[in-house]
């Protein structure tokens, strides 16, 4: 038996969920039981069941972002060269 992540979604922009999990022989059957405990009263409209070992799992070490300053635009630099501009160049 394998143990099968459900997730579903609903309608619209809605981010998926997880919903639960199904242990399955096979992917046919792990469909079956997640539409079976999960989908009966139209939960979503959507439904990705997923291996559990096809999950790649990050840990806090690799979450963590390098020490890095992110340069955020915020339209001075491009006033500054408008105004200093010669005419006809900007």
């Amino acid at each position: 038996m394998k143990t099968y992540e459900v997730f579903l979604k609903k309608e619209g922009k809605d981010p998926f969920s997880h919903a639960g999990s199904v242990d399955a022989p096979d992917d046919e059957l792990a469909l079956t039981y997640a539409r079976e405990a999960y989908g009966r009263r139209s939960e979503g409209d959507q439904m990705w069941v997923v291996r559990r070992s096809d999950i790649i799992i990050a840990d806090e070490t690799e979450l963590k972002m390098a020490d890095r300053k992110h340069k955020h635009n915020d339209g001075q630099l491009l006033a500054e060269l408008r105004r200093t501009a010669p005419s006809g160049e900007s």
